[in-house]
């Protein structure tokens, strides 16, 4: 009974060659520097893992967002631990997408047939920047207060939709806790929601196009 039932489902979808298409497929022989796309990956669960976590005791609102995070960080077990794995996390991702970017720009690895996997890594960077953003406000110290109140300032500058933009941003004219909302809103849906979405097509690209080959000196061959 188990044999006709694994034979009748892998006949719909395929699912004994998942293992071998993902964990079993050739690579080719490459470097160090291909291993940045996968210590992304890992930094993004460990944001994930660690971001939910946090949710359990963060409290989004003006009166009460300090108190939480310094209540998480010395009152909580392990909270400290959580908190920093979270925010050195942030860090470590944007710093390893942009390397990873780099890497893909210096060995050509955005040519046909990978475009479209290279756009959609450059809208991953571009999520994981707002990720930084919408993030270093919630902590709601006076550092964050005022560089936010700088980087919103900055998006506010385009001619004709500058206001709108910083409108749209804040809540408002000011910083208040409508923009704290907002931005926590955003960092914990609207940006989950696009990054595991283009993380699923870009791994998805990079399977079936396989990892492109570190390029090689062409020799001459009347050399």
């Amino acid at each position: 009974m188990a044999t006709r039932f694994s034979n009748w489902l892998d006949a719909r979808t395929g699912w004994r060659n998942v293992w071998d298409g993902i964990f079993l497929r050739k690579v080719p022989k490459v470097n160090w520097l291909y291993t940045l796309g996968s210590a992304s990956l890992f930094i993004v669960v460990n944001q994930v893992v660690t971001g939910i976590l946090l949710t359990i005791y963060y409290v989004p609102t003006p009166d009460h967002a300090y108190d939480s995070v310094q209540y998480i960080t010395t009152q909580v077990a392990l909270g400290w631990l959580i908190r920093g794995l979270h925010h050195w996390g942030a860090s470590a991702m944007v710093v390893l997408v942009f390397l990873h970017m780099l890497r893909v720009i210096f060995l050509g690895s955005y040519k046909f047939p990978r475009e479209v996997t290279w756009f959609s890594g450059v809208v991953l960077f571009l999520v994981v920047i707002g990720f930084g953003f919408t993030g270093y406000l919630l902590p709601w110290d006076e550092k964050a207060y005022w560089a936010t109140t700088v980087g919103t300032q900055i998006a506010g500058t385009p001619p004709l939709i500058g206001d709108l933009a910083l409108r749209i941003l804040r809540g408002g004219e000011e910083l208040t806790a409508m923009t704290l909302a907002r931005f926590f809103g955003i960092h914990i849906w609207v940006l989950p929601a696009i990054l595991l979405g283009l993380v699923g097509l870009h791994v998805y690209l990079v399977i079936k196009h396989g990892i492109s080959t570190t390029p090689k000196r062409e020799e001459n061959s009347h050399e």
